[in-house]
């Protein structure tokens, strides 16, 4: 019979880098995070709201620093990139969740726009933030990358095309990712959130949320962000060493349910 082993459930020490930060579920992230003893970056195309999670994560005792960071700007990540691990001395953990809302149809005059700018923000920025840091995650000790899609991708909406392709193509990208660079111990993993109270889901009327909820999902409510933070933690523990490639719905039960 193999020696039992222990194996370390804490994120204490560790610099972790979120996109999207200033709100909703990278907010979240970026204080479950900073609560368990991680360094965290806070990283927003809101410079002001990055500053503000920043400072509160500071009022608690824990480290964090915030920086500007459009997504879709390939010279703000390396740079923003470099200096999260100049700053830290290095970095151990990415987690790419900065999104926007893209609602148009396939035959409106701004479709073009909202494609590219969807596919940008939510597709394309993640290889180029993982790029920039693989220099630095293979260094680390617990490396590990955690992208965040949505149900989306594993079933549509109408008037939703740029942002499920952009979500969907995020699975895709985890599963190749983590066998190409799993060999190196580092583990790429993807959630997937359903209906979540954000800033994107705010301007939903309380109503009909409630009637979504509990005629889509099996616990019949949305979601709060932190229980998305939560399993995005969880991901990144250096417990979870053998765990990678996973698509993981946090979504109530939305997808497991047929009627």
């Amino acid at each position: 019979m193999s020696e039992f082993k222990q194996l370390s459930r804490s994120v204490q020490g560790l610099s972790v880098l979120v996109t999207g930060a200033a709100s909703g579920m990278g907010r979240a992230t970026a204080r479950v995070f900073a609560d368990e003893g991680a360094h965290v970056a806070v990283t927003d195309v809101s410079a002001d709201g990055a500053k503000l999670v920043a400072d509160e994560i500071g009022a608690s005792g824990a480290t964090a620093r915030a920086w500007a960071l459009d997504v879709g700007d390939a010279s703000a990540i390396d740079r923003v990139v470099g200096e999260v691990a100049a700053h830290f001395g290095g970095l151990d953990i990415i987690v790419n969740n900065a999104g926007i809302s893209v609602r148009v149809a396939i035959d409106d005059p701004a479709y073009e726009d909202a494609w590219a700018r969807g596919i940008a923000v939510m597709l394309t920025a993640h290889p180029r933030i993982i790029r920039a840091a693989l220099p630095y995650l293979r260094k680390s000790p617990c490396p590990r990358i955690v992208n965040i899609a949505s149900t989306e991708a594993l079933g549509a909406t109408a008037l939703h095309s740029p942002y499920s392709a952009a979500k969907g193509g995020v699975t895709s990208l985890t599963r190749s990712l983590a066998v190409e660079l799993g060999r190196e111990g580092i583990t790429v993993n993807c959630i997937c959130p359903g209906p979540i109270r954000t800033a994107i889901t705010e301007r939903i009327p309380e109503e009909h949320k409630i009637i979504y909820a509990k005629r889509r999902t099996a616990l019949g409510r949305y979601g709060d962000p932190e229980e998305v933070a939560h399993m995005t933690l969880s991901l990144c523990l250096p417990a979870a060493s053998f765990l990678t490639g996973a698509v993981i719905p946090v979504d109530g039960g939305l997808m497991a349910r047929n009627a």
